[in-house]
Parts: structure tokens; sequence; C-alpha cells
């Protein structure tokens, strides 16, 4: 099975946790905050001047500098606009198709999705959950009343949404976007893992 499998997810759904589990199912990396280091590394700025999924306060700059949408090659240092948001994506979409191209491999969000739209090797996967399920998962991880737990579950989404909205240009949560949306608080952990190896299984039989 040659799949590479980007998975988008809700904050407390378990879509990183799912991610490395199914990573560790068929024995392929698994890439998350990774890609951010391996894009610092590759432009030389440092790791904290990219955006973890989540677009700078200033709103005025960004609808300035709103992101094309096209992709290409980023700039570079002796280039204006170096260290400006689109390009720092720019790197960040270098990276992924660089690792796309390396092999089956997991990618957890920062459009992974949109970034590899092109390749037909590629089963984008959105895992979401309900608010309950998503809180109670939340909880286990972060040492915070429930109050801002819930606060932070929605601005966490919130940004993840804001962020797939400026670079791909469309919405986050919208199932055509995904070949496979799947509600973790169903099957549990373990079983949406399973689900997803039976989905890839299904669709290798399938596919032309």
């Amino acid at each position: 099975m040659s799949y590479i499998i980007t998975i988008a997810r809700q904050y407390g759904s378990g879509g990183k946790t799912i991610g490395q589990r199914l990573a560790t199912r068929l024995g392929i990396p698994c890439y998350n905050r990774e890609i951010i280091t391996m894009a610092s590394e590759d432009s030389g700025i440092n790791t904290l001047l990219f955006s973890d999924e989540r677009l700078k306060p200033d709103l005025l700059t960004r609808l300035r500098n709103r992101y094309s949408g096209k992709g290409g090659k980023p700039v570079s240092p002796e280039q204006g606009g170096f260290t400006d948001e689109n390009n720092l994506f720019e790197y960040q979409a270098k990276i992924i198709r660089e690792l796309a191209d390396k092999g089956p491999c997991v990618m957890i969000g920062r459009c992974a999705d949109y970034v590899l739209r092109e390749r037909k090797d590629v089963a984008r996967v959105f895992v979401h959950a309900p608010e309950d399920f998503c809180l109670q998962e939340a909880m286990k991880v972060d040492s915070l009343p429930e109050r801002e737990v819930k606060k932070k579950i929605a601005e966490v989404d919130a940004y993840r949404a804001a962020y797939y909205k400026r670079y791909t240009g469309q919405e986050w949560k919208d199932a055509l976007n995904y070949d496979l949306s799947i509600n973790s608080a169903v099957l549990g952990f373990d079983g949406t893992v399973e689900a997803i190896v039976q989905y890839l299984e299904t669709r290798e039989r399938f596919q032309p």
C-alpha cells in the first residue's frame, strides 16, 4: 500500500494520535511539527517565525499580502518578502512535496491535502468528533479549568480554519475537500486507525 495520508483534525478529536498510530501500523514516517523544523533548516529562518497553523494577528498585513493560492517556489534571502507569511508557507509546502516524493508517509495538518492535491497517491482524511468528546480528550492533556479548555478548543479550531481558508481558498470542515471524513468518537482512536487502513486497502483494490 503506497499512499501519502494527510490528516486534518479538530482539536481534541485525537487526529494527531490517530496519525501517529496509523504511521506505526503501516510502518511509515509521520510528520507534524517536523515539517516546520525542516522548513527552518532549509531556509535558515528561525522556527519561531513559522506559524503553527495560525495566522499572525496583524489583519491589515494579512489582507494586504493575501496568499495567491497558486503555490510556487519560495523566494531567496536577497529577494523581498523573504520572511513574509506567504514565503514561510511556501517553504513548508516545499518540504511537504519533498517528503511526499520520498514515499508513503502520514502528514498532519499544514494544508498538506491541498499542497499535494495534484497527486493521485494521496488519501485526504479529516478527523472530527462531537464537542463533548473533544473536551474530554483535551482535558486529559490540558491542565486548565473546563471553561478554559472549551475556549482553547474553539480558538484552535478557528485558527486552523482561518489558516486553511487563507492558503487554500476553501473551507476547512467541508467534506468535499477530503476523501474520508470520520468521527473518532464512534470508533475510538484505534478503531479509527483500522477504518482508515480498511479504506486504503479498499481503495487500492478498486482504484484503476
